[in-house]
């Protein structure tokens, strides 16, 4: 196997991957599922950030519209850092380990270089040729 074709058949795990987490967390949200005890209003914060985790996660994994949904999953994990995990506390609640934010920070950052990056070769933009 080229080395091209291992990071081509690499990257598509990781977008599939997260993309089915991403999904995951946006579905115990919008349906109470997992250990969530209810749905979340549909009009709250989180009801808006289950549905956008839901949508996007499942267009990043299949590769469809991969850009923008990768796009506007960073930006809404850049918010929830922001505003759930750091609240702009110039202290020890910066650091991620404390605020528990590292995984809201590890998706902005994986989103954001896959909305740069693309579906890749292995998704439904490559095979529609809107890479």
């Amino acid at each position: 196997m080229t080395r091209a074709r291992a990071i081509e058949i690499t990257f598509f795990a990781l977008r599939v991957v997260a993309g089915v987490l991403f999904a995951l967390h946006g579905a115990q949200k919008v349906f109470g599922l997992f250990g969530l005890p209810a749905p979340m209003p549909l009009s709250s914060e989180a009801g808006i950030a289950g549905v956008i985790e839901l949508v996007c996660g499942t267009l990043i994994a299949l590769g469809l519209f991969t850009r923008l949904a990768a796009f506007l999953a960073s930006g809404e994990m850049a918010v929830a850092y922001i505003q759930v995990h750091w609240k702009l506390a110039f202290d020890a609640q910066l650091n991620p380990l404390v605020n528990h934010g590292e995984l809201a920070v590890l998706y902005c950052f994986l989103f954001l270089c896959i909305a740069a990056s693309g579906g890749g070769r292995f998704s439904i933009d490559h095979k529609r040729g809107k890479t």
